[in-house]
């Protein structure tokens, strides 16, 4: 009794996931919270290469998520940083209050 998860139920989840990271994007305050939600997307985005990839059986679409996952690391780090030193500097990390590029 082992039936396959259908690939519309990947994409259903996938468009929920990027759907919560844009609200989650356009209504949080807190940097942290902004950088989490173009996180999720991101992965979803993700899910979706996945889920194309194996109902095409195309191994480029998995390749490419390879890569994405590689940038989103790195990005992770350098946003993180970044937030660290805005922390040190302004002393917060909400988006209203460090929307200006001086000091």
């Amino acid at each position: 009794m082992n039936t396959p998860v259908p690939a519309d139920w990947y994409l259903l989840l996938s468009a929920a996931l990027f759907t919560m990271g844009v609200i989650g994007f356009l209504s949080k305050r807190s940097l942290i919270t902004v950088f989490m939600s173009i996180e999720l997307m991101l992965n979803a985005v993700n899910l979706s290469f996945v889920t194309f990839a194996h109902e095409w059986h195309a191994v480029k679409g998995q390749i490419f998520v390879f890569f994405v996952m590689m940038v989103a690391a790195a990005e992770a780090a350098v946003g993180l940083a970044i937030i660290i030193a805005i922390f040190r500097v302004r002393g917060t990390l909400t988006v209203d209050q460090i929307d200006r590029m001086k000091l």
